[in-house]
């Protein structure tokens, strides 16, 4: 006869657990009295601990047994002996296997070792792990992953929550990142608020939108691509400050920075300019960092950045002058635009508008020299359909985007309140949409309602979540700060 698979020699296991009266599945409840980090930290008080976990190491000896179990966090060291246990605890503890859960309690104590262990007086089997999963390996008190292949990592994130220590870590630093975002704007009296996923019209942004129907009303609706004019219409009802945190989807391209469904938070707040929401900005991150880190400074050695001094400010135009050589006058018509795109090498067939080339120069020459936190102010009006004009400077808005790291983090405006001139913008955008731009601000008569009936001054901003989990943790793809990500399916 051929030897059992592992999986086959497990289920033989949980026979024989069954068969003894201790099916690991029956159990509904363990009475914890700690998990197994609070056990680490309350172990000098001695006394006795109820504690439960998953099994990540396993030494059966004789008369005598040893094995660590851990809350995905901490792993504390369990010793059993044969005396201690009934007749069916200590069969029980012959069917263990990595990966299974199981509940103990007994007292804490110190082996001849030095070891901070458990002496367990009882068992309870909790779960079989049927597979045999990937577990941290630990070496001379350092823990690395016991799962290498990316993919597995990424479409089974439990295996890669329980195998790994870096990615659990980054994983869970998202969470208590969104929780510190909401303190911060909680701190300073803005309501979170709820704005509808489906959307007749999906505006805020330039970009693709998903589309789906709704059998109920019989009629095509979109996937939000922002949160920003719902929001808005909240400050022309007189809620003065808002936020939200939100998924958001756009129909685009996926890369290690982008994912057509993201998390953001945009906020705004009434009677406020571009210079609050840069405080605001500075003040987010700082507060952040110093919640979840304990320090304005993150990053690796030597990659440092301190969230915790004033951020840069430039000018996109005068920037450009100064890394790209060119100057403002080359920017006032589109074709003078276009020839300074042609000497530095860049193709020009695509564009049609001055804000377009623009942009993709801020792209080519002035990202990637932002390190340091930047706020880069100045944007063309053509690609910032609900920004304020700038009144010192024809041609250009109230707007800024702040950059880490080479990466875009943030986007602002002082925001057009005006509904005539926002109307003429709008109307703009769909002339671009009628030449083939499909990413086009559409028209938006409910909003354009909302500002005729009165938006006060009011500053905003977007903040794209995924993006800034990156920055804090240091993760060099987005799949790593997301728990699910997206994948193709196997087959």
């Amino acid at each position: 006869m051929s030897e059992p698979t592992l999986k086959e020699a497990r289920l033989q296991k949980l026979q024989q657990l069954k068969s003894i009266g201790m099916d690991p599945f029956a159990v509904e409840r363990f009475d914890l009295s700690a998990t197994v980090s609070e056990a680490k930290k309350q172990f000098n008080s001695g006394g006795t601990v109820s504690t439960a976990g998953r099994i990540v190491s396993l030494r059966m000896m004789g008369k005598a047994s040893f094995l660590d179990i851990s809350d995905g966090d901490q792993r504390i060291q369990i010793y059993f002996r044969k005396d201690d246990l009934t007749e069916n605890e200590w069969a029980a503890l012959g069917c263990l296997d990595l990966g299974d859960h199981i509940g103990v309690s007994g007292e804490y104590f110190v082996t001849k070792t030095g070891e901070e262990s458990i002496h367990a007086r009882s068992l309870t089997p909790l779960s079989k792990a049927l597979e045999p999963p990937p577990i941290a390996k630990e070496k001379d008190g350092e823990t690395f992953s016991a799962l290498k292949d990316t993919e597995v990592r990424y479409r089974h994130r439990h295996l890669d929550l329980m195998s790994s220590h870096e990615a659990r870590k980054k994983l869970l630093d998202r969470s208590r990142i969104v929780r510190a975002v909401r303190h911060y704007f909680d701190s300073l009296g803005y309501l979170e608020v709820e704005t509808p996923l489906l959307q007749t019209v999906a505006g805020g942004a330039a970009a693709r939108p998903f589309l789906t129907h709704y059998n109920a009303y019989e009629m095509d609706v979109k996937l939000r691509i922002s949160l920003e004019l719902y929001l808005k219409k909240l400050i022309c009802g007189d809620v003065p400050r808002v936020y939200e945190i939100g998924r958001v989807f756009r129909n685009e391209g996926v890369s290690n920075r982008h994912n057509p469904e993201f998390t953001m938070i945009e906020w705004y707040e009434a009677y406020a300019n571009l210079e609050d929401m840069m405080q605001r900005v500075e003040g987010l991150f700082t507060s952040v960092c110093l919640e979840v880190y304990g320090t304005t400074v993150v990053g690796e050695p030597g990659r440092e950045i301190d969230f915790g001094k004033p951020w840069k400010r430039v000018d996109l135009i005068e920037e450009l002058k100064t890394v790209a050589n060119i100057d403002p006058s080359e920017l006032n018509t589109l074709e003078s635009a276009k020839e300074a795109m042609k000497r530095h090498g860049l193709p020009t067939e695509k564009e049609r508008t001055i804000g377009g080339i623009v942009e993709k120069l801020l792209e080519k020459f002035v990202e990637p020299n932002l390190i340091e936190p930047t706020f880069v102010v100045g944007y063309p009006i053509d690609t910032s359909p609900l920004a304020k004009k700038d009144p010192q400077k024809p041609g250009m808005t109230r707007r800024f985007e702040g950059y880490v790291m080479g990466r875009e983090i943030c986007n602002a405006f002082s925001e057009l309140n005006d509904p005539i001139d926002q109307r003429e913008r709008f109307e703009a955008q769909m002339a671009e949409r009628s030449h083939g731009d499909d990413e086009a601000h559409p028209m938006d008569e409910d909003y354009l309602f909302a500002l005729e009936t009165g938006m006060p001054p009011t500053g905003g901003v977007g903040i794209g979540i995924d993006r800034m989990v990156m920055l804090l943790t240091g993760a060099d793809h987005l799949r790593e700060i997301l728990l699910f990500p997206m994948m193709k399916p196997e087959n």
